[in-house]
C-alpha cells in the first residue's frame, strides 16, 4: 500500500502540479483575485450588512423598517453597487505591484477609464445615478477588471518606451512620474472614449423599450450565453471539481478559481439582490460547500479527536479551533488531504455530491436562493440564514450536508487511519529494538 501512495505521489507532482501551478501562478489571476479581496470585499460585506437591515427576516421588523428602507439602502448601493468601480482601480493597482511599477496613477487612470467606457456619450446633465448603478456594480465588474489591466500594461508600455516624455535627472521624482503618466493617459483616455462613441451610436431593444449601448452592456450581450451557462448545474460541478483538484496538490483552489469566476457570481449574486433566482454566486460555494474549509472536512476534525493515530490526534486538536471559523489548513496538510491518494478520493468526491445536493435543493425552492455575500469565517448554522436572507432551511442544509460529508469520509478516514497507525506501531517497535538489545547486554 505504501507502494502504491509513493508512486501514485510522484504521479501527481510529475503531470498534475506543472499545469495547475502555472495556472495559479498566472500574474493577471493573482492580480484581479488580490483587487477583490483586498479593494472591494470588506465594501461588499459591510453593505450587505445595511441590506440585511433594510430586509429582516422578521414580518413585525419588516413593516418597522418599510419606511426607512430606502434610506437603509444607500450605504449598500453605494458600497456592493459600485464594486467595479473599486474593482478597476484594485486590478491596475494589484498588477503593478507585480509588475513592480508606481501603482497609483495606473489605478486612478483605470477609474477614469471605467467610467468613461461606462458612461452613455451623450449629455451626462439628462442621466441619473440610478440609471448607471447596474454597470457600475455586478454588471461592470468584466470592464472593470479590463480597464485596471489595460492601464497598468498601457502605463507600463510607455513608460519603457521612446513614446512618452523623458525629463532630466535632475527633475523632482514626483514631477517626472506626472510627465511620464501624460502621454499614456491621453492616449488610452481618448481610444476608450472613441469606442465608447462608436458603441454608442447604437440602440437596442428591450422589453418594447429602446436603450442606448454601452461598452458594459454589450459585453453583457456578448457573454450573456456564458453567464447562463455559469450558473448552471455543470458549471458549478466544473468549478468545484477544479477547486478541489488544485487544492488536492497543494494550490489554494478557491482563489484560483475565484479570480476566474468572481465576476459571474457576483453579478447573479447581484441579480438575488432584486429578486432573481441564480444559484451558482459566492456565497453557493463558501457558505455551503466549504463546511469547516475547502473539502467540507469539518467531520474529520471529529473523527481525528478520537483517531487511534497519534497523528491524527494531534491534528484533530490543532485543527478544532480553525475549523469552527472555516479554515482547515491544518487538516489539509496535517492529514494529510494533498498528495494523499486515498483522501484525495473523498477531498473531491464530498464537496461534487455536496454541489449537487444544494443545487437541487436551491433549483426547487427547498431552500431560498443566496442573496448576502459575508465572511467565510462565519460559523456554520449563523452563515447559512444570513446567507439566504433569514431562511433557517440555510442553517438545515448546512447541516444536512455536513451527515453527508461525514458518512462519505468515515470508510476513507479509517482506512488512512490504519495506515498511520501501523506506521506508529512499526516506529515504536524500531525505536525499541535497540533499547532491548542494550538491557540484554547490560
Amino acid at each position: 500500500m505504501s507502494n502504491l501512495i509513493e508512486r501514485s505521489s510522484d504521479w501527481f507532482e510529475r503531470y498534475l502540479v506543472p499545469p495547475l501551478g502555472a495556472l495559479a501562478s498566472n500574474i493577471y489571476l493573482q492580480a484581479v483575485r488580490d483587487a477583490f479581496v483586498i479593494f472591494t470585499l470588506p465594501l461588499i460585506i459591510a453593505g450587505s450588512l445595511f441590506l440585511i437591515v433594510a430586509n429582516p427576516p422578521i414580518h413585525a421588523l419588516e413593516v418597522l423598517i418599510t419606511p426607512y428602507q430606502n434610506a437603509l439602502l444607500v450605504p449598500f448601493e453605494l458600497s456592493f453597487g459600485l464594486m467595479a468601480l473599486f474593482l478597476a482601480f484594485g486590478v491596475a493597482y494589484s498588477l503593478a505591484q507585480y509588475r513592480r511599477t508606481e501603482p497609483v496613477q495606473p489605478g486612478i487612470l483605470a477609474i477614469v477609464l471605467f467610467l468613461v467606457a461606462t458612461v452613455p456619450i451623450g449629455n451626462i446633465a439628462n442621466l441619473t445615478l440610478g440609471d448607471l448603478l447596474p454597470y457600475l456594480g455586478g454588471n461592470g465588474l468584466l470592464v472593470g477588471i479590463l480597464a485596471g489591466i489595460l492601464s497598468t500594461e498601457g502605463m507600463r508600455w510607455f513608460r519603457n518606451s521612446r513614446f512618452t516624455i523623458k525629463l532630466p535627472k535632475t527633475v523632482p521624482q514626483n514631477v517626472k512620474r506626472a510627465f511620464e503618466a501624460l502621454v499614456p493617459t491621453f492616449i488610452l483616455l481618448t481610444a476608450v472614449w472613441s469606442l465608447e462613441w462608436f458603441v454608442s451610436a447604437h440602440t437596442f431593444v428591450q422589453n418594447h423599450q429602446v436603450y442606448q449601448l454601452t461598452i458594459p452592456i454589450l459585453l453583457m450581450r456578448v457573454f450573456e450565453p456564458l453567464v447562463v451557462i455559469q450558473n448552471s448545474y455543470p458549471a458549478a460541478l466544473i468549478e468545484i471539481v477544479l477547486m478541489m483538484l488544485l487544492w488536492s496538490v497543494g494550490i489554494h483552489g478557491m482563489n484560483v478559481v475565484m479570480a476566474i469566476a468572481l465576476p459571474f457570481w457576483l453579478d447573479t449574486l447581484a441579480g438575488n439582490i432584486h429578486g432573481g433566482h441564480g444559484i451558482v454566486t459566492e456565497p453557493f460555494f463558501h457558505i455551503f460547500a466549504h463546511l469547516g474549509g475547502s473539502g467540507a472536512t469539518w467531520p474529520l476534525v471529529i473523527y481525528m479527536l478520537r483517531s487511534r493515530s497519534a497523528q491524527l490526534r494531534t491534528v484533530g486538536k490543532v485543527a478544532l479551533g480553525p475549523a469552527i471559523f472555516n479554515i482547515n489548513e491544518p487538516v489539509t496538510f496535517g492529514v494529510p488531504m494533498a498528495l494523499n491518494p486515498i483522501m484525495m478520493i473523498p477531498f473531491i468526491l464530498v464537496p461534487a455530491i455536496i454541489v449537487t445536493i444544494n443545487y437541487f435543493a436551491f433549483s426547487i425552492g427547498l431552500v431560498h436562493v443566496p442573496v448576502v455575500m459575508q465572511p467565510f469565517t462565519v460559523p456554520l448554522g449563523v452563515s447559512g440564514f444570513v446567507a439566504t436572507g433569514g431562511d433557517i432551511r440555510g442553517s438545515l442544509l448546512q447541516f444536512f450536508d455536513l451527515a453527508v460529508s461525514a458518512i462519505i469520509y468515515y470508510p476513507f478516514f479509517k482506512a488512512w487511519e490504519r495506515i498511520l497507525v501501523a506506521r506508529e506501531e512499526t516506529t515504536a517497535q524500531a525505536e525499541e529494538s535497540p533499547k532491548l538489545i542494550m538491557a540484554q547486554v547490560r
